[in-house]
């Protein structure tokens, strides 16, 4: 079984001087469950190389044992500092892709042409996509064979404007993906704050926040089997 993480390059948090990237929890506690799983990983981002970490997601209060395990992990930490370019990837090679979140998707990876047509591609040929948090923001480009938005029509979750309110972002942020995924006909729902809450309708997954990402990777390996 083979699975593609894929991982946003942006580091700049808007105009705030502030840093962003992808939520450390978001990568490893998916990672680790589908590795515990047998499933072959293959990391990627649209720069490749090393994608940044949201400093944020650094902090003590954030840790599980997820990201202790990764902290432990040199030779994770070595697999991370080397993704592979996004453009150079292809979807026959593998049997899904799942998407960590962090803010940083919402800038590149909502808008990067090989991640739109990757997606599109995973879901023409029958395999599970997998979001979680911020990450659903990757989708907002994408068409489904219809032609029409991938989520129109499709139960979807992702991190909620409470959520989003409740960080102080929601004025620094490119668009509130609560409000993108509802514009764009996906029937949004959503659990209760910083609470796990998953949904699976066909081959699209979504979780709502880090804590929903364990989660995530379950069902994807359950829609795998």
């Amino acid at each position: 079984m083979q699975v593609l993480i894929v991982l946003t390059s942006h580091s700049e948090l808007g105009n705030t001087g502030h840093k962003t990237g992808f939520w450390v929890e978001e990568f490893a506690a998916p990672y680790y469950v589908l590795a515990d799983a047998g499933v072959e990983i293959t990391l990627a981002s649209p720069k490749g190389g090393q994608p940044p970490i949201d400093p944020k997601s650094e902090l003590a209060e954030f840790q599980t044992a997820a990201t202790e395990r990764f902290k432990r992990d040199p030779a994770l930490q070595e697999k991370l500092a080397h993704t592979v370019k996004l453009n150079e990837v292809d979807a026959a090679d593998y049997d899904a892709v799942f998407y960590p979140g962090g803010h940083g998707p919402l800038w590149d990876l909502a808008n990067d042409p090989s991640s739109i047509s990757l997606i599109e591609t995973f879901y023409r040929q029958n395999k599970p996509v997998a979001f979680v948090c911020h990450a659903p923001g990757a989708l907002v480009k994408v068409k489904g064979p219809d032609g029409e938005p991938l989520v129109k029509g499709k139960e979807v979750t992702g991190f909620s404007n409470a959520e989003e309110e409740a960080v102080q972002l929601t004025t620094i942020v490119p668009f509130l993906l609560e409000d993108e995924l509802k514009k764009l006909g996906g029937f949004y729902s959503k659990g209760a704050n910083w609470h796990p809450y998953a949904l699976k309708d066909g081959l699209l997954i979504t979780g709502q926040n880090p804590a929903s990402s364990e989660e995530v990777a379950k069902i994807l390996i359950e829609t795998l089997a």
